[in-house]
């Protein structure tokens, strides 16, 4: 039995959510969590992610100075972001297919900040309705 645990935008979770379902998993769960990955260290592509948040957060209600705060934090490593954090237990066969279902619903043309997705071994499941262990327990 393998457990993936998979990190991927909020704006994700519907098509993650239905990517696992169309790949036959039984269950999962998912819950809101903060962190963020490797900072970004391409000018180039801070520039651009800058712009464009900025220009997303701008409106006649925001105060600039606050939104180029926000935004630039977010860029520089000194702020968390929002992500949805999945946990599916798998037979160890099954793994590469929901790998492949998540990869596919997640992969976005930005080149940063797709996610990430953790394989671990379990040593035991125990379904607390009926009482099966091991294997009889996850699917």
């Amino acid at each position: 039995m393998k457990e993936i645990m998979a990190v991927v935008r909020m704006k994700k979770t519907g098509a993650t959510k239905k990517a696992l379902v169309a790949a036959g998993v039984a269950g999962f769960t998912a819950v809101k969590v903060m962190g963020r990955g490797n900072l970004v260290t391409d000018p180039k592509a801070i520039e651009a992610c800058k712009e464009k948040l900025l220009s997303m957060g701008m409106d006649e209600f925001s105060e600039s100075w606050d939104t180029e705060k926000m935004v630039t934090s977010f860029l520089d490593g000194s702020r968390f972001f929002p992500r949805r954090l999945f946990t599916i237990l798998v037979h160890d066969d099954d793994v590469p297919r929901v790998i492949e279902a998540i990869v596919t619903a997640n992969k976005t043309e930005y080149g940063i900040g797709d996610g990430t997705i953790f394989v671990l071994p379990v040593s035991d499941a125990v379904r607390v309705r009926t009482g099966e262990a091991g294997e009889a327990a996850i699917w």
